[in-house]
């Protein structure tokens, strides 16, 4: 299995479906209720038998060879399509231990594209950092998830953090209405970042937000003489951390509040992950209570 795709988070995620929590195009709530009818539907692909879906839709003749139920899928009829925003700025690069920030991503980035195709969905991929530096546009099937595992393999963070002004030039680069998840550690303007974010609400987008950050960054469980170093600017500064640490727990304890009470007032998803917490939980607990609304 391709780097990134972990196949104990996979297990969990198993039984789990990302599902729609408005009406988009090509979607209604729930799981594959609604689809779009075109006047020439093209064939596309076939996707596995999912409760729900009709029974004239089965490939009878897929049935007789393999003894298990698949339906036709046209390219019209994707039921959700989603765009993973993914930042891949310096920033994302730290680690204090374990796996950086942006390998965390790309895990949970490999493991909702898994589960999106594997529930007959379309998923695209955005790599950005002060532009937007990769755009894969959603598709559905296992061929594209190994085009998007090995857009993920080949990326190195770098270069400064513009998540407000990339996610602007985004909005005006997709064209039809669906899911929109960021990840990313949201190192910029708040204030602006909201903005942005809030922009594809406002435009009838579904939203989610996975914010992550290094455990260091969120504790600051350092002692001695430390000199830290910006991973985008270069800048540098000798400090002690027990000085520092009360005042900059408190403000960064402020700015993960102001994002969970602004996108909650926009009906925005809203998860933060500490890379130290084990992906598997944190994402199947996620997706229980997303399944739940």
């Amino acid at each position: 299995m391709k780097a990134y795709l972990d196949p104990l988070v996979i297990a969990k995620l198993a039984s789990l479906y990302l599902k729609a929590k408005y009406i988009v195009e090509g979607t209604v709530a729930g799981l594959h209720t609604s689809r779009q009818k075109g006047q020439s539907l093209e064939f596309s692909q076939h996707r596995e038998y999912s409760p729900g879906d009709e029974l004239k839709h089965i490939d009878w003749k897929v049935y007789g060879k393999s003894d298990r139920y698949f339906v036709k899928q046209y390219e019209e009829e994707t039921n959700l399509r989603a765009h993973i925003l993914l930042d891949a700025s310096a920033s994302m690069s730290f680690r204090s231990g374990g796996i950086s920030k942006f390998e965390y991503a790309s895990y949970i980035t490999a493991a909702l594209s898994y589960l999106m195709i594997k529930q007959g969905d379309s998923v695209g991929l955005c790599v950005f950092g002060d532009n937007l530096k990769k755009i894969i546009p959603p598709r559905s099937g296992f061929s594209h998830l190994s085009v998007m595992l090995d857009a993920l393999q080949g990326i190195t963070p770098e270069g400064e953090t513009n998540v407000s002004s990339t996610l602007l030039n985004f909005s005006a680069y997709i064209k039809k209405r669906g899911l929109i998840i960021i990840i990313s550690d949201l190192f910029d303007e708040s204030s602006a970042v909201i903005k942005a974010i809030k922009n594809f609400r406002f435009s009838k987008y579904d939203v989610i937000v996975f914010h992550i950050l290094d455990k260091t960054e969120e504790k600051l469980d350092l002692s001695g003489n430390i000199l830290f170093k910006d991973m985008e600017t270069g800048e540098n500064l000798v400090t002690e951390p027990e000085i520092i640490k009360k005042a900059y727990q408190k403000l960064l304890l402020d700015m993960i509040e102001k994002y969970k009470t602004e996108f909650l007032k926009s009906d925005i998803d809203y998860f933060y992950f500490n890379t130290s917490m084990p992906l598997d939980l944190a994402l199947t607990g996620y997706l229980s209570k997303r399944a739940k609304i």
